[in-house]
């Protein structure tokens, strides 16, 4: 993000100063404040801001959609951070898309107002409750359904007992959005569709089961009623979207603009949509968006090159100290070791999607992650290893396994992802936590060095996979080489066999 001109003077986001903002940046050209409510969106981070709200963005610029536009919403305490933020500059929010052959900028305006973050959520009730709303749509992060490690919904866990006997005054999305479904029954409206936006696979599936399990322990004939008029499409999304800190705070001001919550992202972006809709939609496909009976395709290939191919570098890096994928993808060893885990390890579990052959969407995923401008951190890649190595990496390795297929580069996947929660680089720097389960990965981990089956002993991410003979004998090898000898030297052996 260098090599841009710095600007004299700098303008606070708004409306009212849109049309003073640099000839350089793109600016809505409908009318935002005309603006009314169609979805209601709960988890507005970056990366839904740089992909629903642009697909809806693009749609508005061609006069489409304009009675769609979103309501932000949260339900955890730190939401309410991201909505004094946006409320302060009209819910506008700038794009900075970063591409080695072109930095382009453009202000978008989808979003219209964030609700009141507030204990049992009684605003975010209200507002899904109104009969505009027909979309209520979420970026609640991988493990934020309430999974068991079978994919059952977690009864037990505290946040769902506590919904089951406070539905009036609930802490969840899911609680939330059940007890704006009660009130729509009620009062004689049609049941909005619910619309995941997470890298799970059969993600609408999984809202569902999380909304109709819930559901059934307050209300067995709500839950009835949503299973059978609500609507979750599943869906797949993609697109590299950076935390923000300081460099990109600094980098907008150089642009010219002050905008407390800026976005940067790749050029690439996909969403791959069921069209299954209870109260209507945006015509998404105008956009870009691909519509298609056959969501699973496209998810299977994405998340198990991707979102698995993320966790092959995220580990390894954090263990080196390499700050980010790109970073990753210049070290010759490290990109190498990714290459070739996803050539023998993952590919042959992947079928080709529509004429799409999945070595060259391997091409196209090192290019991608290789972007030297996209400073996406090997720390927020390796975030909540406990939920994505469970949905990305271990299904191809029970495939993989289950096929006598090799399985050597995925263990040694997962023997790096232990190495790194022991919570220390090779450089002698501390790993901080980085986990919702971090002490408890920690001990493990620790155990880990002079037994590794310790590791694997957390049946709540491997279930009976320790019994495998042919993986504990690989991670048990791999682990032992990598405290032994250094991660390179793993990556050496591994490459040379």
């Amino acid at each position: 993000m260098a090599g841009q001109a710095e600007h004299t003077a700098v303008s606070k986001l708004s409306e009212a100063t849109l049309r003073t903002l640099p000839a350089t940046v793109k600016v809505p050209g409908y009318d935002h404040a005309a603006l009314t409510p169609g979805i209601v969106h709960i988890g507005l981070g970056n990366f839904h801001r740089a992909h629903q709200a642009w697909y809806l963005h693009q749609l508005m610029e061609q006069g489409l959609a304009h009675d769609w536009a979103i309501i932000g919403a949260g339900v955890r305490s730190g939401d309410a951070k991201m909505r004094e933020r946006l409320l302060a500059q009209d819910c506008l929010t700038t794009l900075i898309e970063l591409d080695p052959k072109g930095t382009s900028v453009e202000v978008t305006g989808p979003m219209i107002d964030f609700i009141e973050v507030q204990p049992g959520n009684s605003a975010l009730i209200t507002a899904m409750s109104d009969p505009r709303i027909r979309i209520v749509s979420l970026t609640v992060t991988e493990g934020g359904y309430y999974q068991t490690e079978t994919g059952a919904l977690d009864i037990d866990h505290p946040d769902i007992q506590h919904d089951m006997h406070h539905p009036a005054k609930p802490i969840t999305a899911f609680g939330a959005m059940i007890a704006a479904y009660a009130a729509r029954r009620a009062a004689g409206i049609k049941p909005f569709t619910g619309q995941c936006c997470d890298n799970l696979q059969n993600n609408g599936a999984v809202l569902r089961q999380s909304i109709v399990g819930l559901a059934k322990l307050i209300d067995p004939e709500l839950a009835d009623w949503i299973d059978r008029e609500a609507c979750f499409p599943n869906a797949m999304v993609d697109c590299i979207v950076p935390a923000t800190g300081d460099a990109e705070l600094s980098f907008v001001k150089q642009l010219g603009i002050d905008d407390a919550a800026p976005v940067t992202h790749e050029k690439y972006r996909q969403w791959v949509l069921e069209d299954r809709f209870c109260a209507g939609r945006p015509p998404w496909e105008e956009a870009g968006v691909t519509i298609t009976d056959n969501v699973h395709a496209y998810e299977n290939m994405k998340i198990r090159m991707l979102n698995a191919g993320h966790q092959v570098l995220a580990n390894v890096g954090q263990v080196l100290g390499i700050a980010t994928i790109a970073d990753c993808m210049a070290d010759a060893d490290v990109a190498a070791f990714f290459n070739k885990v996803e050539t023998d390890g993952i590919l042959p579990h992947v079928d080709a999607v529509e004429g799409v052959d999945p070595l060259d969407y391997l091409a196209l995923i090192e290019g991608r992650f290789a972007n030297p401008l996209i400073r996406d951190t090997t720390r927020r890649v390796a975030f909540d290893g406990s939920s994505r190595h469970p949905g990305f990496v271990l299904p191809i390795l029970r495939d993989a396994l289950a096929a006598g297929a090799s399985i050597d580069g995925l263990a040694l996947v997962e023997a790096f992802w232990a190495r790194m929660c022991e919570g220390t680089r090779e450089t002698g720097e501390q790993i901080e936590a980085n986990d919702p389960v971090w002490d408890d990965l920690t001990s493990a981990a620790l155990a880990a060095k002079s037994n590794p089956n310790a590791w694997l002993q957390q049946t709540q991410f491997y279930g009976d996979l320790a019994h495998d003979h042919r993986f504990a004998q690989a991670f048990d090898r791999w682990l032992r080489m990598i405290w032994k000898d250094g991660a390179r030297a793993a990556i050496s052996a591994y490459l040379s066999a």
